[in-house]
């Protein structure tokens, strides 16, 4: 009798574009980074990130290695 394995729960933490960084938290790098613009000392500033989620997110591009 052949068993199917589960599938892995829709979970950033199990997906294969995700970079975890702390504990409970990681980057999302399905996509290039996103450009951010904030202010500090009065001045305008400009920095490329990837979106930071939480290890239990999820989102429609959600894939494993096997997918």
């Amino acid at each position: 009798m052949n068993s199917i394995p589960p599938l892995p729960t829709r979970a950033c933490e199990n997906c294969e574009s995700w970079n975890p960084v702390e504990d409970s938290a990681g980057e999302c790098r399905r996509h290039a980074p996103q450009t951010i613009v904030f202010e500090a000392d009065d001045e305008l500033k400009f920095e490329s990130m990837f979106p930071m989620t939480s290890n239990d997110d999820w989102c429609g591009d959600f894939c494993t290695e096997d997918s």
